[in-house]
Order: structure tokens, then sequence, then C-alpha cells
């Protein structure tokens, strides 16, 4: 359904690649699909490009390659080309913004400003946007990452909020926008069968895996002053924990979703620095090989110091002290260069109290439910049935949910999704204040730890699943990481 709200998108960092990657092809499938007000413009900022028509160039070349799986419509294309205005700016250079000011004040709408840029950036550009008045009527999209720690993320805060309230503020996390994680909060909230089940005396662990393939792919002096946990467990994996922990809201309204997922943030059980050896495993890849491919290790990729102890693998035991979860382990776990690009969410329940069937339905994970982010993104409920023949042998059979034979409309982008509720002022997809610095305040025991500790990361070659200690941490607890089942 095409939203009633005009709008003026301003893309600051309109060259930059996830401006190339996402956002503007987002915005193209957004708008071929009817999506966006006719009257919407995109005003894209860089200081790349002389004019609009060498930008224009620039995005036929660099953007049109990533858009539509199926095929790009060149009328489309054409029509999308015509919302773009491109505007050259030198961001470090405040007293320029007088010509943004000029170029969007007849556009119409709402004003989305999206700061695909350095961290560093944010705060001078709202700033600027300030000193001409265009923050009034206004949204400010902040890409991750949000600061270093929780002192600078809360500086960052301060200094944004002084400018925009909270209510004009969206922090984008983009695996809050895929559809399967939409279907998670469908399946809970929507269906009396899984809800009674939801709980700790009946869920034995989960599991929650972001693994990439990829190394840091250029990006070595910015991931080298990263790492792992601050680059994927404070956002993306306790985003995704917090909305599988979460109890139901009242309703799906922005603040009542963001109340329970800032509860379940709040009740994460502290980490002891004494036991951070037992709950929590880093790693870092040394040479190996992705798909046959040679790869080289970490330590020589170009921007990354010899002797970093960066780490590119975390593997952590979560528990939240509630009610519904006292004594179920969450497994989180990412990595770079592991053996496969997967993103997905395990939830085990817990066998049979006693099984009249054999040692089969007393095995732990024979019934799970396992929702795959990525590449792919399905739902699959693992359950038990008896195999053809003589006897009463059980196997492991699964139910699918398969988007594309229930719904004919194709499944929408998470980055479409997530720049359609910015526009329509929509915000429980996105991170509020508290609920960052809640997250915040979780990690940084294990940063410190690992900051004075003199012990370097686990290695692990490319092409695995990562240090073996990751592994030895859920068999202490009777489990084990989904791909190690068979």
């Amino acid at each position: 359904m095409q939203t009633d709200s005009s709008f003026t998108f301003v893309l600051f960092g309109g060259t930059g690649d996830l401006s190339m990657r996402k956002i503007l092809p987002a915005l193209y499938e957004a708008h071929r699909a009817g999506l966006l007000a006719e009257t919407g413009k995109i005003v894209a900022v860089a200081r790349h490009e002389d004019n609009r028509d060498a930008y224009l160039a620039w995005v036929n070349e660099h953007v049109k390659p990533h858009v539509s799986k199926n095929g790009l419509d060149e009328a489309a294309w054409k029509s999308f080309l015509e919302r773009i205005v491109y505007v050259k700016l030198d961001l470090s250079r405040p007293e320029d913004f007088g010509v943004l000011r000029d170029a969007v004040g007849t556009l119409p709408g709402i004003r989305v400003f999206y700061l695909a840029t350095s961290p560093s950036l944010f705060v001078p550009i709202c700033r600027a946007l300030a000193s001409v008045g265009l923050n009034e009527n206004a949204r400010i999209v902040l890409e991750k990452p949000l600061g270093y720690d929780l002192r600078s993320s809360n500086a960052i805060n301060d200094a944004v909020g002084e400018i925009f309230a909270e209510g004009q503020i969206y922090r984008i996390d983009h695996y809050l926008g895929k559809e399967p994680v939409q279907n998670l909060l469908a399946l809970r909230f929507g269906n009396a069968l899984f809800e009674p089940l939801w709980r700790r005396e009946w869920v034995e662990s989960i599991q929650i895996t972001i693994a990439e393939e990829l190394g840091v792919e250029g990006r070595g002096d910015f991931y080298d002053n990263t790492g792992a946990l601050r680059d994927m467990v404070q956002n993306h994996l306790l985003q995704l924990l917090s909305i599988i922990a979460m109890e139901p809201p009242h309703s799906m309204d922005a603040d009542a979703v963001r109340n329970e997922k800032l509860r379940v943030l709040r009740s994460l059980k502290p980490i002891d620095p004494r036991e951070i050896s037992k709950v929590a495993v880093r790693g870092q890849y040394h040479a190996g090989g992705i798909r046959g491919t040679p790869v080289p290790a970490y330590s020589t990729e170009k921007g990354v110091k010899p002797d970093s102890t960066t780490e590119t693998f975390v593997a952590l035991k979560v528990e939240i002290e509630n009610w519904r979860w006292a004594g179920v382990p969450f497994f989180l776990r990412t990595g770079k260069r592991l053996a496969d690009r997967v993103a997905e969410i395990v939830v085990n329940f817990r066998p049979v109290p006693h099984s009249a069937l054999g040692a089969t339905a007393l095995r732990p994970g024979a019934n799970r439910l396992v929702i795959r982010l990525q590449p792919n993104e399905t739902i699959r409920l693992y359950c038990l049935a008896k195999q053809p023949g003589e006897g009463m042998n059980l196997a492991s059979v699964h139910l699918d949910l398969a988007f594309d034979q229930f719904f004919r409309e194709g499944q929408m982008e998470a980055y479409q999704r997530l720049l359609l509720d910015v526009i329509s002022g929509r915000l429980a997809l996105f991170v509020r204040r508290d609920e960052q610095e809640a997250a915040w305040r979780w990690v940084e025991p294990i940063l410190g730890e690992w900051a004075n500790s003199n012990k370097p990361p686990k290695p692990y070659a490319a092409g695995t699943w990562g240090p073996a200690a990751s592994s030895a941490m859920l068999a202490q607890h009777g489990t084990c990481w989904l791909e190690e089942e068979n």
C-alpha cells in the first residue's frame, strides 16, 4: 500500500558503500512497488561528484547492479532517477549547509536525514542541520556503531538529543526488519500453539548465530578498533535475543514493544569478570580456506596491526533472570571467516519426560524450532515421526513455513521495510536510547576484562566454525551447535 506521506529523504554519504548496496536499492524497490508517495524526493549529499548528471551516472554504474533480483524494470528505474536531487557538500564545513537548506526548502513533506557516514560525523552533521533550521519537522536515522562504549554512546546520544527529540531519532538495526523476525512476533503472539511452550518449563536452550564467510573486506583499520563484540553482539545479537525472550506487549505500538525488549535487556544476568572464561569465548581467524579458496590470516589483512588481539569471533552463554527464562541458557555466536554464511535462531525444546518409544525421543533437540534469517529466510519446526516399516523407529521430520507458497507477494528486504517505517513515522523496529544503554552496560565488563587480559584470542582456521572452546562451552550443558548434530 502506497504511503500517503510525502517526504524529502536526505541521504548523507550518498556515494558510500552502504548507500550503493543497500539504501538506494531499497528505495528503488519501494518505488517500483508503488510504495512511495509520488511527490517524494531523494536528496543525495556527497562531495565526490560535481553535479546531478555526474551523480546519476555514478548511480547507474554502481547502484544499478545491486537492484532487483528479478530483473530491472527500466521504466521504473528511469522514473526512480527522476526523484533524485543532488547536493555537493563538504560535511566538514558547517557553513556550507545553507546550500542544503536552500535545496530542500521548497521540497514537500516530512524530512528524513539518513546518516550513512562515519559515526564521528553524526554530531557535527546534526549541529550543522540545527544551525540552518533543518531539525524541525524532521527525522534522523543513525547507523551503527553508535559509540565505542557506554560513555561514548551516551556522548553521541546526549549531543543528538539536544537537537532532535527522542521521537525523531531512528537508531537502525537492519536485522529487526527481516521477514522471519517479523514472523517470530506473529508466531509467538498471534498463535495459541507456541505461547504456552515459550518458557523455561519447555525450552531447554536457545542458540542465536550470525556467521559470515567474509573477512574484514578492506575495513581492517575500522574493524581492528571495533571487534566482533562491539560490531555484532552489542546490537544485532542482543536485539534478536530481546525479541525472542520478551513478554507479550499490550499492543504493537512502538513503546509497548520497546518497553518489553528493555525489560529483557535489564534482566540479563551480569557477567562476573572472574567467570568470563567460562561463559565467553573469543577467537581470531588464521589462514585457511573458504569454499576451496585460500584466505589470509586476520593479522595480515590490510589495516590490521600484526600483533592485534582484536576478536573476530565471539561465543557467549547468556542467562535471563526473570520468571519465564530462569535457568535457560541462551548461546550467542558470531564470527568472520566461518564455514558458512548463516543467521539463525534455534529454539531447542526439552525432551519428553519418559519415552516408551526408545532413546530417540529423549534426545536433546528432538523437538526444535529453527528460524533462518539468511541466506534463505525460513521457519522450520522439527519433530519426530515413525519411520515406515516394521517396528516403532522414530526419525526427525520437519514442517516448513514456505512464504512463497502461501503469499503471492515477494518478501520485503529489511532495509526497504525500515526505510518505509521511517518515512511513515513507525518507531517499533528501531532501538530506543535506554535499550542501547542497557546493552552497553551488559557487554562492558566483557570488554574491560578482555582489554586487561594477557591472553590472546583463541585461534581458529578460516573456513571452520570457530575455536573448539565454543563447542566445549555448549558441551558442558549437554548440547551442541546445530551444525554439529550430524
